[in-house]
């Protein structure tokens, strides 16, 4: 066999071969049927958020008949067109609508509109508006959906175990259910794939290539030492050093990897200091989490609201970078009050064999390589700053910069294979099939129901809402699944709400869940991999103790984020 396809790591492939099949069933989707032209009648299908309802069965009756003389489906955009049979004399007209987790719809146009029917080539009607139905679907994804998210919070199975396992429930229960009772139905597996969003799983794949030949170069540890020697000793000095480092990083990276690869050195340096590591460690990793919002690539909440909204990389620059700085600069004075006490007890100064020791150790390993992959993703950087003039989409770039890599920086696709993270790529997969179920049966309809119901058409209201709802539930759900599932109802009140179009709801969501990550050890992923690195070192992070450090911060930093946001739009 070809050495292409000897790994030490078979379920790389599968993963590979699943996303790509994944995929690959979406595209072969059959294309909308072309809507044909002739006598009949038209119109569009909305729900009561004013969503299109697509794929919904139309059929048209005459004459009381109890066949229909035409049948179609509803477009993406909620538009129909049911043609009547040529040369057929109508006395009565009858159109039904129906589509599951929706009630029957029946339109019967009055004495006018039966008139203009017969005298026009095409009738176009008034929108159809669905009514939801609560049905048994309806609670059974409820509960797999939020026991999802207690398995993900109490850590009782790895999140990507966590989705695939309520993904799996799904359609069993779908599939299965449907013999015994429709009230069961939920989706099937095409319909289940188009929620699947892949241009974030390829964005993803392309960054983690990307990052992971870089960081083969030590890059990141030299970084770190960099500051030691910066700080000539000074603690307190350091710490905000670190921390800028650490946030810069994140928005060019991702705060995940950047901690992955910053822990251990600041460890090294921290012990070497005689200064408990948490206090670095611990402002470092809430800067992380600050700093990567400022990007479209630095968190995978931004990856996905840029994906469904359409935002690019300027976007989130321009609207988002200078609250973030202002945050940052907030979190910073948080931090030196918080450890004031640690930072002005410890002596500065290494003896000479330690500052040799972390200077070993924070070496760049591979010039050539740090030369050739910082060409790349100097590149990749201008790619995503002028995609939009380019009509370049964020992910094109990304895999863009991983062939690149590829091709002239590591041509050994072994080691590019090893550097993805595949059980997030699959992790992602199964959320994405389970909030689309959520969506499906008409529970985020619910939920958008009922924040419209409490803030009403306020823009003011529905930002802080969003804000401080997601922050406060960031700290208690993984940000992730819970952005995944607040992105179609940020949608809906963004098309009903007065002055929302400028998507300000949409910064605000990203803004509520990343720094709502920094409140609790669960609240982000980045938490839990730091957590993982200092216990081995012997540190080890309590729930509680991250608490005590994290809610004071989360909450200045979220209440600057909203400054700005109402600063900057309303």
């Amino acid at each position: 066999m070809s050495k292409l396809f000897r790994t030490k790591n078979p379920a790389s492939y599968l993963a590979l071969v699943l996303i790509l099949g994944l995929w690959l069933a979406r595209q072969i989707q059959p294309p909308p049927v072309a809507l044909a032209s002739g006598r009949g009648v038209a119109g569009h299908v909305f729900d009561g958020q004013g969503e299109p309802v697509i794929d919904a069965d139309l059929k048209l009756y005459i004459n009381k008949e109890d066949r229909p003389v035409a049948k179609t489906r509803s477009q993406p955009d909620g538009a129909y067109l049911l043609v009547l049979p040529e040369a057929q004399t109508a006395s009565y007209v009858r159109v039904e609508v129906e589509r599951p987790h929706f009630k029957l719809h029946v339109w019967t146009p009055d004495g006018a509109e039966f008139a203009a029917l017969l005298e026009e080539d095409t009738f176009v009607t008034h929108d159809i508006i669905m009514e939801r139905r609560i049905v048994a679907s309806f609670w059974i994804t409820a509960a797999i959906f939020i026991g999802m998210l207690a398995i993900i919070a109490t850590e009782r199975l790895h999140n990507t175990v966590a989705a695939l396992l309520a993904m799996v429930l799904i359609f069993g229960v779908s599939l299965l259910g449907e013999i015994f009772s429709p009230d069961l139905f939920i989706f099937t597996f095409d319909q289940a794939i188009e929620y699947v969003d892949f241009e974030v799983i390829f964005l993803l794949l392309g960054m983690m290539i990307v990052i992971g030949v870089i960081e083969e170069t030590g890059i990141f540890q030299w970084l770190a030492f960099q500051a030691y020697r910066l700080s000539r000793g000074k603690v307190w000095l350091l710490s905000m050093i670190l921390m800028s480092i650490t946030a810069i990083a994140s928005a060019l990276l991702d705060n995940v990897t950047t901690m992955l690869l910053i822990t251990p050195i600041i460890l090294e340096i921290a012990l070497a200091a005689g200064i408990n590591p948490l206090s670095l460690v611990l402002p470092a990793l809430l800067s992380a989490n600050v700093g990567g919002l400022a990007t479209l690539v630095g968190t995978p909440v931004n990856i996905m609201i840029g994906s469904f909204v359409g935002l690019d990389f300027n976007d989130f620059v321009v609207h988002l970078t200078p609250g973030v700085l202002m945050a940052l600069l907030g979190l910073m004075v948080f931090v030196q009050l918080r450890y004031w006490k640690e930072y002005h007890t410890v002596g500065g100064g290494l003896s000479p064999a330690l500052m040799k020791q972390l200077e070993e150790n924070g070496r760049i390993r591979d010039p050539l390589k740090l030369r050739k992959g910082g060409i790349v993703f100097g590149v990749l950087l201008l790619l995503f700053v002028l995609g939009e003039p380019l009509h370049l989409p964020p992910t094109i770039s990304a895999i863009a910069g991983a062939v690149a890599m590829l091709l002239w920086v590591n041509p050994d696709i072994r080691e590019m294979m090893s550097v993805v993270d595949w059980t997030t790529l699959v992790f992602f997969i199964g959320l994405f099939v389970v909030v689309g179920a959520v969506q499906e049966v008409g529970i985020l309809a619910v939920i958008a129901d009922g924040i419209v119901g409490m803030v009403g058409t306020s823009l003011m209201a529905s930002l802080l809402s969003i804000v401080w709802i997601a922050a406060l539930l960031s700290g208690m759900i993984d940000n992730i699944p819970f952005a995944a599932a607040m992105l179609p109802i940020v949608k809906l009140l963004t098309r009903i709400i007065p002055g929302a179009e400028s998507n300000v709801l949409y910064y605000g969501l990203a803004i509520g869940a990343d720094l709502g990550g920094n409140s609790s050890l669960i609240g982000s992923s980045a938490n839990l991999v730091v957590a993982g690195i200092t216990e081995r070192a012997g540190y080890r992070i309590t729930f509680r103790k991250f608490l005590k450090v994290g809610i004071p911060a989360m909450a200045i930093t979220t209440a600057i984020g909203s400054l700005w946001l109402i600063i900057h739009f309303i």
